[in-house]
């Protein structure tokens, strides 16, 4: 086989345009917006809605010690018992948590004068100061949340995003783990009729 020296060189410089976008992408810290942003259309498809069918997980442990994101203020877990609650797992610097953030915020004004839903965004950043930039830029409204004590072993996973709706009576009804879109008819449903 027979390769010319032309062929190589622009071989290379293909690769080269990749190597540097994605580099530059990296150095500008805007690799995991532009990442979101594509998710976000995979989202737009419908492929990706959440679905109600995912079943019973387990019985909660509200034996768990939060605080509110923007002040600071104490949050004892066991205030959600009797309510249903939405919880999000998620990080500023995870494509797929940016990517499905839209669709939790639209599920969130659909239900935030609902006093039997809780929504619960658990930010799991190293960085504080950064995921409270992160959602100054982008507006959202949802409440936010950071552990105090070690997560209940019913909410533990090795990936983010990771969404878990609990019932009235303390039950795990549903977990999804990675990208999805909440913002549909069915996943409505479930937070309405469960």
């Amino acid at each position: 086989m027979n390769i010319s020296k032309q062929s190589i060189i622009k071989e290379l410089k293909s690769w080269g345009f990749f190597v540097i976008l994605l580099g530059g992408l990296y150095i500008t810290g805007a690799l995991p917006e532009v990442s979101a942003l594509m998710q976000r259309g995979l989202l737009m498809t419908g492929l990706m809605n959440a679905s109600s069918s995912e079943g019973y997980v387990g019985k909660t442990d509200y034996n768990w010690k939060l605080e509110k994101f923007e002040t600071g203020e104490a949050v004892d877990f066991k205030a959600f018992k009797g309510k249903k609650v939405f919880l999000n797992v998620w990080a500023s610097w995870c494509p797929p948590c940016i990517a499905e953030m839209p669709s939790i915020e639209k599920l969130y004004q659909h239900f935030k004068d609902d006093e039997n839903v809780v929504f619960m965004m658990l930010n799991v950043d190293e960085d504080k100061i950064k995921a409270e930039k992160f959602l100054k830029r982008k507006g959202y409204s949802f409440p936010n949340y950071r552990r105090v004590t070690s997560t209940p072993s019913v909410f533990q996973s090795n990936s983010i995003p990771s969404t878990y709706v609990i019932n009235e009576k303390g039950e795990v009804i549903f977990k999804h783990q990675g990208l999805a879109n909440y913002y549909s008819d069915s996943f409505i449903n479930m937070l309405t009729i469960q």
